[in-house]
């Protein structure tokens, strides 16, 4: 590795010293050139996932806040994302889609991004410690996902409602992967199909990303301030 690093300074000084030559010499249209090649080159900021960085993209809001589940915490991280948007409108004036509000699914977060038909299948709320509110058993369903009037604490906290104000929703593919293979473990399944039929039951709006704690950080890269929601 030495070798190769001062292989790198010897030829950058090398085409350096040409550059300087062919200006002393009036041969200007060749400084450049070498001046470009003499430098050295940092390695591009591209992600390899198109989908996740158009995600990224819809961060725009003027004031801009990610909610972060890792946690079930009773729902509280959607009743805090509603009450954010509520609060800066009313002291701000401005409106829902003047703001960037994005709640990160992760780790024990997960099942809150996937529709009822998985939580009856796949026993989620015993899994998880997860009651409804209306039996006090085991939930069965998904009590977030659309709205239940008189249900949930505060209007418009639910996620089909918070989807159609523009929160931005992301799933940790980490987790999903991990829990599907728990999962396969328990029920003598594969953990692939598991984990495809998760997907494919997602909530509209939730976008798998790479990883919860990728997206926790690249959110705040794009200007979104931090809140432990879970």
């Amino acid at each position: 590795m030495p070798e190769i690093a001062n292989l790198t300074t010897h030829r950058r000084g090398f085409l350096g010293r040409i550059a300087a030559g062919a200006a002393a010499l009036g041969l200007g249209g060749l400084v450049a050139p070498l001046e470009a090649v003499s430098q050295p080159r940092p390695a591009p900021d591209v992600s390899a996932n198109p989908e996740f960085e158009a995600w990224l993209n819809k961060i725009t809001g003027k004031h801009k806040m990610i909610f972060d589940i890792p946690e079930p915490n009773g729902g509280f991280g959607f009743a805090w994302a509603r009450v954010f948007l509520n609060t800066t409108n009313e002291n701000y004036g401005t409106t829902d889609a003047d703001n960037t509000v994005v709640i990160v699914l992760r780790h024990n977060g997960i099942a809150f991004g996937m529709q009822s038909p998985m939580w009856a299948k796949y026993k989620f709320g015993e899994f998880f410690k997860l009651n409804d509110g209306m039996t006090k058993e085991a939930a069965l369903r998904n009590t977030f996902a659309q709205v239940k009037a008189g249900e949930l604490p505060i209007a418009g906290m639910a996620v089909d409602e918070l989807a159609a104000k523009g929160v931005l929703f992301g799933i940790c593919n980490i987790a999903l992967t991990i829990y599907s293979g728990m999962f396969a473990k328990q029920m003598g399944m594969q953990a692939e199909t598991i984990k495809k039929e998760w997907i494919a039951n997602l909530l509209p709006g939730v976008t798998v990303v790479p990883s919860g704690v990728i997206a926790v950080n690249r959110t705040q890269e794009k200007g979104c301030a931090y809140c432990f929601a879970g």
